[in-house]
């Protein structure tokens, strides 16, 4: 069961439709989700065992992931 919240601001240098197929496209989500060098699949809410306080941190590094995903400007 999932428990508490994690809300986290983050600005991304890239077009908006680029963020868009982040969140949609499975692959992309893999990619940045996860903390560096772990794989995932795709989950909801956050499970009981982790604090919320280390939630946040994660999060703020796969926001980091996905900005590294979405700036690039690659055709």
């Amino acid at each position: 069961m999932a428990t508490g919240t994690v809300r986290l601001h983050r600005v991304l240098r890239t077009k908006p439709e680029k963020v868009y197929r982040a969140f949609l496209e499975a692959d992309a989500i893999a990619k940045w989700i996860p903390p560096y060098g772990l794989t995932c699949t795709v989950q909801q809410g956050i499970p009981e065992m982790i604090p919320v306080e280390m939630c946040y941190l994660g999060w703020q590094e796969s926001l980091l992931q996905l900005a590294k995903l979405v700036e690039p400007d690659i055709p």
